[in-house]
């Protein structure tokens, strides 16, 4: 079986046999058995554009008006500090796991002192750089065609994220979202965040194992997980029997020495 696209320069792995056999796997199993579980900042949002870097589901909110100039400082200056202990690759996540639930509620304190207003987030989201990886429409599409379950695991703000997709146009019934979702009081303020906290480094079964997603799929034993983390390797753990998992990671920064998943691919055109 020849496919072309994994010929390509932006593409790496470390068993192309074994990479040709899954995706054989995949083919074989049919729409049916399929299952697609996704990060999204960086994974089905862009990284950058035109020279520019693209804002994450955080940076929406943090670059909006939404919030203070002093807020924003404070923001930028955790992002500062505990964005390299996140990608440090001579860290372990054991090591980075604590960091980064220090870095989260940090953050989520912050912007809870703000007095955020729930019906401002889609003009923010609309004024925004956000933008999905190229080819989107087709990949969304293709899933939202095919029937195939759509399960979009991140670690960002759920309520920006499904804005983010509702504005683009591809949010169809097939998506479904586990995410960190803003918790607001009766005047539509924000007043904290829904349960528990997710962050790079538990997006695991420790957070999936009470929700019925995987058991109401449970025939779809074939999975293709799409991320661009080492944390997101384990966004699968949940799922109750598989067959075959074909990774796809996204490459996006501090490229040297970052090598991982199977292979890395810049858009959704392979």
């Amino acid at each position: 079986m020849i496919i072309p696209e994994l010929s390509k320069s932006t593409v790496r792995m470390k068993d192309p046999e074994r990479v040709r056999e899954l995706i054989m796997a995949l083919q074989s199993g049919g729409e049916k058995k399929l299952q697609v579980i996704s990060d999204f900042d960086m994974t089905l949002s862009r990284f950058g554009h035109n020279g520019e870097r693209c804002p994450t589901c955080y940076n929406i909110i943090d670059n909006s008006k939404l919030i203070s100039e002093d807020c924003r400082k404070k923001l930028k200056d955790l992002f500062n500090i505990y964005y390299p202990l996140e990608i440090d690759p001579d860290r372990t996540i054991e090591e980075k796991f604590p960091l980064m639930i220090e870095w989260w509620s940090k953050a989520h304190t912050l912007l809870c002192e703000q007095n955020i207003q729930k019906d401002k987030l889609a003009q923010v989201v609309k004024e925004s750089q956000a933008m999905l990886r190229e080819g989107f429409e087709v990949f969304f599409a293709s899933l939202h065609r095919s029937e195939i379950p759509l399960l979009i695991f991140s670690a960002g703000i759920g309520d920006v994220l499904e804005e983010i997709i509702r504005q683009a146009g591809v949010f169809y019934p097939n998506i479904n979202v586990v995410s960190n979702y803003m918790d607001f009081d009766e005047n539509g303020i924000l007043v904290g965040f829904k349960g528990e906290l997710i962050h790079t480094y538990n997006k695991n079964n420790s957070i999936l194992r009470d929700r019925a997603y995987f058991q109401q799929i449970k025939d779809r034993s074939n999975i293709l997980l799409v991320g661009d983390t080492l944390g997101d390797l384990t966004m699968a753990d949940g799922v109750a029997k598989l067959d075959n998992i074909l990774r796809i990671g996204f490459l996006n920064d501090k490229i040297s020495g970052r090598t991982w998943f199977c292979r890395v691919i810049p858009s959704f055109g392979l």
